[in-house]
């Protein structure tokens, strides 16, 4: 597809695709926007307005090693590129879809140039925060002597992914990286970003979190 073609989630997720800082952004676009599924509710294809309590069969399909995923589309284009023969289809809203899918792998533009598989726990989050990965909070609830450094492998992609991150968000005001170890708690030292921003923090801090996981170096 040429990129004029491209709606508003699918530019998201290629670039996406590329660039971990604008993941966030993707799952929220992912979110807010409709997608279409191969299945029917008993009244024609197309565009179907599901009351509560409507019964709906969706398709499954099948990855190389057997296992089922469900697929679901960007756009009826895209949809229909990626099916051999005609079939009945559902326009529904992506939140409402992962709800009534709840412990299913699902797979958004499985035979597309840019595609997304989303395992059950990666939608329990999204549902449940709003973003891939769920953040964990930690409590230093007493005085904790830490030895602060700065890496001698200087993490250059993270840096550059997560200032591209906090450039789409005008609140943060600066942002700082450093090596920390705590010997109470760890064997070796891990990078740490402290952010000073304005206003509501909490979003930036689990976007920030899912781009710093996402560009990991050498897996830490």
């Amino acid at each position: 597809m040429e990129t004029s073609e491209e709606n508003m989630l699918e530019v998201i997720l290629r670039k996406a695709a590329d660039e971990p800082a604008h993941r966030p952004e993707f799952y929220q676009t992912l979110l807010d926007s409709n997608v279409y599924i191969l299945g029917s509710a008993g009244e024609g294809e197309g565009a179907t307005e599901l009351q509560a309590g409507s019964k709906i069969s969706i398709y499954n399909w099948e990855k190389q090693d057997g296992t089922p995923i469900i697929p679901f589309f960007s756009s009826l284009e895209v949809l229909r590129k990626s099916i051999d023969s005609e079939q009945p289809y559902l326009q529904l809203p992506a939140k409402s879809l992962f709800e009534l899918t709840v412990g299913a792998t699902l797979f958004l533009n499985p035979k597309s140039p840019y595609g997304k598989e989303f395992l059950p726990q990666e939608v329990g989050h999204m549902l449940s925060v709003g973003i891939g990965r769920e953040p964990i909070q930690r409590v230093v609830e007493k005085e904790t002597k830490v030895l602060l450094g700065q890496p001698s492998s200087y993490p250059s992609k993270r840096v550059d992914s997560l200032t591209q991150l906090f450039v789409k968000h005008k609140n943060v005001k600066k942002a700082y990286l450093c090596l920390m170890h705590d010997q109470s708690l760890d064997v070796k030292p891990h990078l740490v970003i402290g952010i000073q921003a304005e206003g509501d923090i909490e979003i930036i801090m689990r976007a920030a979190g899912n781009v710093a996981a996402d560009t990991a170096p050498n897996g830490e």
